[in-house]
């Protein structure tokens, strides 16, 4: 979708695509290449802006593998924009760095500090790669580094932890939290980006709808009812469904759905940008996609896995395999 706008705009000469398969948008001139790989540098020279969206931030992925690809990734392709005589390479991270937290100001300016913790799916990579933007232009003078913070991310099939929530067949909700819920569509994500590498605005650059959604809103507009748990049941029983491998999403991914995380984009604002989506949109969307779909705790059922258990038998079923397993935990240890 970027390279097709990309490729599209008057004002950008030619669009080089480096990828591990040829992507659909002909106009673009491919090169089939690891983003980690050293030679990208060749492939690179003579360009004045990289846009870097090679991450895997797949809730399947092995985390370990997923982090060498992201970090070695990013570290690859600054040091290499460098080599090339690149002037400006734009990241794209996610506003999850601010972290999810019951005193963030409602809404976060692009300033505030980075607040997160490595417990949530990917944000450890997400972090790592904020300090190397940070220490690119040290280490490489000359280099300028963008980086865009899109808040929940919806559209073009994206899969995470924020978006499989609404799969669920009730909206889990931590007794006592205050959940604001945000959306960027990857359209205005895009159109954010080609501001970006336009130079009509530079720095750390927070994307996403204007506002926000309360959590009665969302229940509103989506017609899913709420499954209220205390808040040590719920991180207890996610931290253990996902160490005894029943859910790919860790005990901090629920966080997210717990605090607010909204951010301004002042500083796209200012430099004269607009979203076209509104979140009841991007929500309406979200859900068409995710329609037919059946997910408890992160963890995706297949059809007859959801009849079976029906749907809020399906989440007491898994909580309960959670506590089953503390119970069995706590007996041996009495033996």
């Amino acid at each position: 979708m970027l390279t097709e706008r990309l490729a599209a705009s008057e004002e950008i000469k030619q669009v080089i695509a480096l990828d591990e398969r040829r992507g659909e948008c002909d106009a673009a001139q491919w090169h089939i290449l690891d983003v980690r790989d050293p030679a990208i540098a060749e492939k690179l020279r003579g360009a004045d802006v990289v846009v870097h969206l090679a991450l895997d931030l797949d809730l399947d992925s092995d985390p370990a593998a997923r982090t060498a690809y992201n970090v070695r990734g990013t570290q690859t392709v600054l040091t290499a924009a460098a080599a090339a005589g690149v002037h400006r390479v734009v990241l794209c991270t996610s506003a999850m760095v601010y972290g999810a937290l019951p005193d963030n100001e409602l809404p976060l300016s692009e300033d505030a500090e980075l607040r997160a913790t490595a417990e949530a799916t990917g944000v450890g990579d997400l972090l790592e790669i904020e300090r190397l933007a940070r220490r690119a232009p040290r280490a490489h003078p000359g280099l300028n580094v963008t980086v865009v913070r899109p808040a929940v991310l919806v559209g073009g099939g994206t899969d995470t932890a924020l978006t499989r929530y609404f799969e669920s067949p009730r909206l889990l909700v931590v007794a006592g939290s205050r959940p604001a819920w945000q959306f960027c569509h990857v359209e205005d994500l895009c159109s954010a980006l080609e501001h970006a590498v336009l130079e009509k605005v530079d720095g750390e650059l927070a994307v996403g709808c204007d506002g926000w959604l309360e959590q009665e809103e969302i229940e509103e507009l989506s017609g899913i009812r709420r499954m209220e748990l205390p808040s040590a049941v719920a991180l207890g029983a996610a931290a253990r469904l996902h160490r005894i491998g029943l859910t790919p999403s860790p005990a901090g991914d629920l966080a997210y759905t717990m605090y607010p995380w909204v951010v301004s984009g002042s500083r796209l604002h200012d430099a004269g940008w607009r979203p076209r989506w509104t979140n009841e949109e991007v929500l309406a969307e979200l859900l068409e996609e995710v329609a037919g779909r059946h997910t408890v705790a992160g963890r995706r059922l297949g059809r007859k896995d959801a009849t079976a258990a029906g749907a809020a038998g399906a989440t007491v079923a898994l909580l309960g395999a959670a506590a089953v397993v503390r119970r069995a935990r706590k007996a041996r240890r009495r033996i």
